[in-house]
């Protein structure tokens, strides 16, 4: 039906007699000459009807916005000065000969050029509209670029691409699963798969060293913008392989992805952090490395001062009182600051106390702030050197528990970033290393994986990489398991890549001895029985000659955000949910009829 694309006409086609198809975007009437710009997947070009063609002329004159056409003409140089230099097409265009309405259109709930005017759940409740969009167009394809590219590298590098199960069983570890009732297997449900993590081990055990697959995996979890109830991601492994061989495979990739898709060359190799250290210094285990500012810890220097907001998380080995230095922010008005104040709340401080530097040369006098009659001489000077704190910056304090100072510090440390412009346009990934192995948590009184509980210990000197075989793991976990203390203190075998403040993905070298992972699963809390009902095929598979091996998994819906300078992944997915996770186009999820439950063996109850 049509022999070009509309995006792809150029002064390369001069002359020559074209067949277009697509959706009219805009329509103009000047003088009693109709012009049409014509929209596909490819972009626009611009189509001229004349009088002269009057069959033409009268079709064109009674088309309108989002019409379905099929235009016949000659490619022509626009007139002088007409030129539009923000399309491929901008020189030329397109003389209509012929025009076919394919289709007509009512008018639509939004015109594609004012999307920015309208709520986001009216463009997701017509989304086959809003794709339509020049911007969503380029998303998508830009999404299709990075899977080709992803392919073509993987398996050059000798990947296999292997499909693991959707319907499987439910995982008690980690996010809630989605569960389908077995028709078949009255009473019995599937789950949806949250990861191909099992089976990708399996597979390793079967003899398939290098594996990787494009995968759906769905959560049932709170959502925000960078998570979605059902999403894609790039999930690998290898077997015989360490940290370095997963870590370098995953650089190379993404080297090729950056400089084949967008031309971008990324630093080789990229740069590391522990775990420790991105706590530290910026309150999180996703840094973003564009923002300079840094979180700089002063327990030791307010531990005996009279103040006890400082004073008491100073003394306390769970606490922590850090500061934070903004250049030149001593110009930030009260009410930001009691804007910034509300924000950390957020995340549970109790308040933000501040310092603004007048003269650091003048000590306490040259400074302004309600906590500074607390504090002791000593204590201000030893702040103001730390931070290295000039005239006109600002300090920013958090004192509380570890927990509650890094995520409201660390989150505004971003947001001030943002707001005051000090977001550097680079990219910056990161590889974040040397995680605990669990994590306490108070309220169920018990640990949990940080990452997973197949991923193997770090034992011995936690900076090594540690020694391919965990076979002799199992004495360093009898160790942990005496003291949370030893326990809390244990270091994995896991890497996360970090970029601009975005986790890309996460992997691990995975235990592959059958008694170290029991080990790990009496410090969970999981006792034989419990592991055998729950990963009885994993501790049977694991008896048969395992070989180590390791993976990762990349979230593609944010690496694609990235790529794309977009908000949230919702913009670089074709039908996403929103955020309270329903499909605001097919009504999803709805209700079924009494029937299908049924015979389904199941029965509704109101939840309280």
């Amino acid at each position: 039906m049509r022999s070009h694309y509309c995006g792809e006409i150029c002064e390369d086609h001069l002359k020559h007699e074209v067949t277009l198809c697509g959706w009219v975007h805009r329509r103009r009437d000047h003088g009693g000459v109709i012009f049409i710009d014509l929209r596909d997947r490819a972009g626009l070009v611009q189509v001229v009807f004349d009088p002269d063609t009057e069959a033409a002329f009268a079709t064109a004159d009674r088309a309108r916005s989002e019409y379905v056409l099929q235009v016949r003409g000659r490619v022509r140089h626009r007139p002088s000065g007409t030129e539009n230099p923000d399309l491929h097409s901008g020189r030329v265009e397109v003389l209509g000969q012929a025009v076919t309405v394919l289709n007509s259109a009512k008018t639509p709930p939004f015109q594609l050029d004012e999307h920015e005017h309208v709520g986001e759940e009216t463009r997701l409740r017509h989304r086959y509209i809003d794709l339509r969009r020049p911007e969503m167009q380029q998303r998508l394809q830009l999404r299709a670029q990075v899977t080709s590219a992803m392919r073509r590298h993987l398996e050059a590098e000798g990947f296999l691409d292997i499909e693991t199960p959707m319907l499987t069983r439910a995982t008690p570890e980690g996010a809630r699963d989605y569960l389908v009732p077995s028709r078949t297997h009255p009473g019995r449900f599937f789950a949806l798969p949250q990861s191909p993590q099992l089976f990708k081990q399996l597979l390793m055990m079967a003899g398939f060293d290098r594996y990787y697959q494009i995968v759906r995996c769905f959560r049932d979890e709170d959502l925000r913008a960078d998570r979605q109830p059902e999403f894609t991601q790039l999930d690998m492994e290898a077997a015989f392989v360490d940290e370095e061989s997963i870590m370098g495979v995953t650089e190379r990739m993404l080297r090729h992805l950056f400089g084949e898709v967008l031309g971008v060359e990324l630093p080789e190799p990229f740069p590391r952090m522990r775990y420790a250290e991105a706590m530290a210094r910026y309150g999180s285990d996703k840094p973003d490395l564009r923002i300079p500012l840094e979180l700089i810890e002063v327990a030791d220097l307010v531990a005996d001062v009279d103040f006890k907001v400082f004073a008491a998380p100073a003394r306390d080995p769970r606490g922590r009182v850090a500061a934070l230095r903004v250049p030149d922010g001593a110009a930030l008005t009260r009410k930001q600051i009691d804007d910034y104040t509300a924000f950390v709340g957020r995340y549970g401080a109790k308040g933000l106390a501040y310092i603004k530097v007048n003269d650091p040369a003048q000590g306490a006098a040259g400074l302004q702030s309600p906590i500074v009659k607390f504090l002791t001489d000593e204590a201000v000077q030893g702040i103001l050197e730390r931070t290295e704190a000039a005239a006109g910056d600002l300090i920013f304090f958090g004192a509380d528990r570890t927990k509650v100072v890094n995520d409201a510090l660390g989150a505004l440390r971003v947001r001030l970033g943002h707001d005051l412009g000090r977001v550097a346009e680079e990219w910056r990934p990161l590889w974040v290393v040397d995680f605990p192995m669990f994590e306490y948590d108070d309220k169920d009184g018990r640990l949990y994986s940080l990452h997973h509980p197949f991923t193997a210990p770090r034992l011995g000197d936690s900076g090594d990489s540690g020694d391919v075989s965990d076979s002799s793991d199992t004495q360093g976990l009898a160790a942990a398991a005496a003291s949370r203390e030893a326990a809390e203190a244990l270091l994995s075998r896991a890497y996360d890549c970090v970029l601009n403040g975005v986790e890309l993905g996460g992997g691990s070298i995975r235990i592959h001895d059958p008694a170290v992972q029991q080990a790990v699963f009496g410090l969970l809390g999981i006792d034989e029985e419990a592991a055998e009902a729950k990963f009885g095929f994993l501790l049977d598979a694991l008896q048969y000659g395992c070989p180590p091996h390791g993976g990762i998994a990349f979230g593609l819906d944010r690496l694609v955000m990235l790529m794309a300078g977009a908000d949230s992944i919702r913009e670089v997915m074709a039908f996403p949910k929103t955020q309270t996770a329903t499909c605001l186009l097919t009504e999803a999820p709805a209700e079924v009829g009494e029937a299908q439950l049924q015979e389904l063996g199941i029965r509704l109850r109101r939840v309280q």
